[in-house]
């Protein structure tokens, strides 16, 4: 059975950091595509980051470039969403999600990925 399971979540302080974890069981990450996501309340559910099934390349949505980065552990089989310099603006729930194949120009769309976590929030207050 294909799980991801999403951890990390919390509250913080705006300015300061979060590193989400997301584990998976059932398949390997070297074989998908990894994204994460956000949704906040009201809003749809945004890309905000991916790593290709390689691992060779990342992407990242203009809103958090530059203070987002994603990893991975395949060893522990284990993917990270480093979040520093958190704005009130990036509280959401966070999911990851994993692709068998995906194009890069896609890498944002939710519908392109195969399986989900159940999401792990993250607040940022003032």
């Amino acid at each position: 059975e294909v799980q991801l399971v999403e951890s990390g979540g919390g509250l913080v302080q705006a300015g300061g950091s979060l590193r989400l974890s997301c584990a998976a069981s059932g398949f390997t990450f070297d074989d998908y595509s990894i994204g994460w996501f956000r949704q906040a309340p009201g809003k749809e559910r945004e890309g905000v980051s991916c790593i290709s099934r390689s691992g060779g390349t990342t992407y990242y949505a203009d809103s958090v470039k530059g203070r987002f980065t994603i990893s991975g552990d395949n060893a522990k089989n284990t993917m990270y969403l480093q979040m520093n310099s958190l704005k009130l603006e990036d509280t959401a729930v966070y999911y990851c999600a994993a692709a068998r194949f995906l194009s890069s120009t896609v890498w944002g769309r939710a519908w392109e990925y195969d399986y989900w976590g159940q999401g792990t929030q993250v607040t940022v207050s003032s």
